[in-house]
C-alpha cells in the first residue's frame, strides 16, 4: 500500500526502541502512566470543559441566525471567540486569520505487532476469521470471498453542529492490516478550507489500498452516508460505497444486548474485551473542543479526541474478534450460555438454522436468565413447529406456559398450545383450558393477545357444545 499524498504530513508512532510496536502504549498521545501526568491532564480536562461551556452558549446564539450555512456559523463563532465580543450582527461572518503555524491536514499512522494484545484479544486473530463467519455477521454473501486482511475499519469524528451537508468530518480514523501488522491511521483536518484537499488525499489513499471491504460500527447510517456526502460535495466519488460492509453494530446487539446494559462501543470494549477501557471523553463534548481548537491552535484540546477515536478502531477490531469466535465451534466451556444464546440468534439470522437450534439447546442446559431463557425457548419451539417435530415443541410451549413471569413469551406459549391442541388434536376442552390461561396472562398486559384469546374462547365453547364436551 502506497502512503498518502502530499497533502498530508505523515507522523509514525507506536515503536519501541527494539522496533517492536507496544500494543497499548501510544507515542503519539502520550500514556499516562504516572501521578503526575494524570493529574495535569485532570487540570487540562477541566480548563477546556469551562471553555466548551462558553462556545456552547455562543453557538446557541449563532444557530439561531438564518440565511448562514454551517461553515459560516462555524467561521463566525471561531471569529467571536477570537475576539471575545458579542454576537456579530451581519449576516456575512468575516474573513478568519488562520492560527500560524497549524497544520492544514495531518495524518498519523500507528502499526500494532501481531502478537500485540488488546485486551483478550490478539492483533493477528482478525487474520484469522473465515469468510463464512463474516457473511453471517454480516448478512452478506460477499463477504464468504474475503478477509479482513483487505478491509478498511472506518470511524469518524464530526463538528456534530448540525445534520446534512452542514456537518464536517474533522478527523477521519481507519484501521487496516498491512504485513500482518494492523495499522490505525488518522487523518486530522487543522483547517477548514483544507477539506477539499484532505477528501483528495483520502481518495487517493482509498485508490491505492486495495480495499476490498468495510467494516463500521453503525456506519451504515452514519460514517459511510457522511463521507458520500463529503465527497459528492466536492465532486469526488466514493469508493467505500459499493464494497461489503459489515457494520458490527447489528450483530453486537444480537450477540450481547441480552447481557450487557449496554451496546456503546467502549462499553462492550471494556466488558466483553476487558481492556479496562472508560468512555475517556463525552462524544458530545468532541465538536466544541475542535471549535476551540480552531480559534487557539491548542493541540491539547485534540489529543484526547484521537486517542478515543484510535480507541475506537481497535475496539472494533477486537469486537468482531470476539463475535466471530463466538461462532466458531470451540470447546465446552469457552462461551458461556448467555454467549451461546447470542451467537444462535446470530447464525439463525444467517440462515444457519441447525447450528443455531443447537446453540439455543446448549445454552438451554446451561445458566440463562429468566427473560432469555423464554425466548431461546421460543425460538427452538419455532424451529420445531416448521419441521413439525411436535412432541419437542410442545414440551418447550409447556416449560414456557409454567414460567412465573408474565410476558409476550408466555401467551405466545399458551396461544401456540391452545392451537396445537385444537388443530391437532381436536381436544377443544384442552386447547379451551389454555386459551382460558392465557386471557387472564393477557389481561392488562396485552390489548392484541386479550382479542386473540376472546375470540378463541368463544369459538372453542362451541366446538365443545357441537361435540357434546
Amino acid at each position: 500500500m502506497k502512503p498518502p499524498g502530499p497533502a498530508a504530513k505523515r507522523f509514525s508512532a507506536g515503536m519501541d526502541s527494539g522496533g517492536c510496536e507496544k500494543p497499548r502504549v501510544d507515542l503519539q498521545y502520550g500514556a499516562m502512566n504516572d501521578v503526575k501526568d494524570r493529574l495535569n491532564r485532570l487540570r487540562r480536562e477541566r480548563k477546556a470543559r469551562d471553555r466548551t461551556r462558553s462556545i456552547q452558549e455562543s453557538w446557541s446564539e449563532i444557530d439561531r441566525q438564518d440565511g448562514l450555512t454551517t461553515r459560516e456559523k462555524l467561521e463566525q463563532l471561531i471569529n467571536l471567540r477570537r475576539t471575545g465580543t458579542g454576537t456579530p450582527k451581519t449576516k456575512t461572518a468575516p474573513p478568519v486569520t488562520p492560527v500560524p503555524d497549524r497544520e492544514r491536514i495531518r495524518f498519523t499512522e500507528n502499526a500494532y505487532s501481531p502478537d500485540a494484545r488488546y485486551g483478550r484479544i490478539r492483533i493477528a486473530d482478525g487474520l484469522e476469521i473465515p469468510g463464512e463467519i463474516l457473511a453471517c455477521l454480516s448478512r452478506d454473501p460477499e463477504f464468504e470471498q474475503l478477509d479482513l486482511s483487505s478491509a478498511l475499519f472506518v470511524d469518524l469524528e464530526t463538528t456534530g453542529l448540525s445534520g446534512g451537508t452542514g456537518t464536517v468530518p474533522f478527523n477521519i480514523g481507519l484501521g487496516y492490516y498491512r504485513d500482518g501488522r494492523f495499522v490505525v491511521g488518522q487523518y486530522f483536518l487543522g483547517e477548514l478550507a483544507a477539506e477539499e484537499e484532505m477528501i483528495a488525499d483520502f481518495g487517493r489513499f482509498i485508490e491505492e489500498g486495495g480495499f476490498r471491504s468495510v467494516v463500521t460500527y453503525n456506519g451504515k447510517a452514519f460514517d459511510i452516508p457522511m463521507l458520500e456526502t463529503r465527497f459528492i460535495l466536492h465532486r469526488t466519488p466514493l469508493r467505500l460505497s459499493g464494497l461489503p460492509h459489515l457494520d458490527f453494530l447489528f450483530p453486537a446487539r444480537n450477540l450481547w444486548k441480552h447481557k450487557h446494559e449496554s451496546c456503546r462501543l467502549f462499553h462492550l470494549a471494556r466488558e466483553v474485551l476487558q481492556t479496562g477501557r472508560d468512555e475517556d471523553i463525552p462524544s458530545a463534548e468532541i465538536p466544541w473542543r475542535y471549535v476551540e481548537y480552531l480559534r487557539t491552535g491548542d493541540f491539547e484540546l485534540i489529543e484526547p479526541i484521537l486517542y478515543h477515536n484510535a480507541e475506537d478502531i481497535l475496539s472494533l477490531l477486537g469486537m468482531v474478534i470476539m463475535g466471530a469466535s463466538l461462532l466458531q465451534d470451540g470447546e465446552p466451556g469457552e462461551r458461556d450460555a448467555m454467549d451461546m444464546f447470542g451467537a444462535a440468534k446470530v447464525l439463525e439470522r444467517g440462515g444457519e438454522t441447525r447450528k443455531a437450534a443447537d446453540l439455543y439447546q446448549a445454552a438451554l442446559d446451561g445458566a440463562l436468565s429468566e427473560e432469555v431463557g423464554l425466548s431461546a425457548r421460543r425460538r427452538l419451539a419455532s424451529r420445531f413447529k416448521r419441521r413439525q417435530d411436535w412432541e419437542r415443541a410442545v414440551e418447550l410451549w409447556r416449560q414456557m406456559a409454567e414460567s412465573p413471569d408474565e410476558s409476550r413469551d408466555v401467551m405466545y406459549s399458551l396461544r401456540e398450545l391452545s392451537m396445537y391442541y385444537e388443530h391437532r388434536r381436536g381436544d377443544f376442552a384442552a386447547a379451551f383450558k389454555y386459551a382460558e390461561e392465557g386471557y387472564v396472562v393477557s389481561l392488562g398486559f396485552s390489548e392484541s393477545y386479550q382479542d386473540d384469546f376472546t375470540r378463541r374462547r368463544e369459538r372453542l365453547k362451541k366446538k365443545m357444545r357441537r361435540s357434546g364436551g
